[in-house]
């Protein structure tokens, strides 16, 4: 289907268990409470614990209309690298996107695993920033970050202050938890490297 007028559409690739559905729909809720129009939903099939997953993301300031999966997204989220071997990532990705894959190495060396994508590559170790931030490796949180702050589709400032009230509501008696998490999303959006 035909994207809308100002949609812009992130599609998210991990494997089940690490949080890429939940960044999806945290993305949601943050763009819907910017006053955007938002669908986020996950791509169901007989996955489990560690199968590829694939999450989609659609944000638009009007009404949208096109309820399909997303075949030709302005950005794309891998939040396991591993993924690059196995599943075609790019596949409709546009030129004038990104892909943010999580990745210790720099954007330059993932464009080679990529057949020839030539839009932007940007990449930030979550694994890094989580277990620093949250002591295990909870991906999800500086991936969501980074596609905030590559994708520009909400304010970083909004995004910050609405994900810390989103996380004093939810981890109203675990403090630690709220201040781990803010961490880890302001230092992704600090560390994403763009290529």
């Amino acid at each position: 289907m035909k994207k809308q007028g100002n949609t812009v559409e992130i599609r998210w690739h991990g494997r089940g268990g690490q949080g890429a559905k939940t960044a999806c729909l945290l993305l949601a809720d943050v763009a819907f409470s910017s006053g955007k129009q938002v669908q986020g939903f996950p791509e169901y099939g007989p996955e489990r614990m560690g199968a590829p997953i694939t999450a989609y993301n659609r944000i638009s300031d009007d009404k949208n209309s096109v309820h399909s999966n997303i075949y030709h997204p302005d950005y794309v989220v891998v939040v396991d690298e591993t993924l690059l071997h196995t599943v075609d990532v790019t596949s409709g990705l546009s030129e004038d996107g990104a892909i943010i894959v999580n990745s210790t190495r720099e954007p330059a060396e993932v464009r080679e695993l990529l057949g020839g994508y030539k839009g932007k590559v940007c990449t930030v170790d979550a694994e890094k920033i989580s277990v620093e931030t949250l002591g295990k490796n909870f991906p999800n949180t500086p991936m969501l970050a980074a596609a905030v702050k590559v994708s520009n589709v909400v304010e970083n400032h909004k995004f910050l202050h609405d994900m810390e009230s989103s996380f004093k509501h939810k981890f109203a008696s675990k403090p630690y938890v709220i201040d781990g998490n803010m961490k880890a999303l302001r230092m992704s959006m600090d560390q994403v490297k763009v290529g």
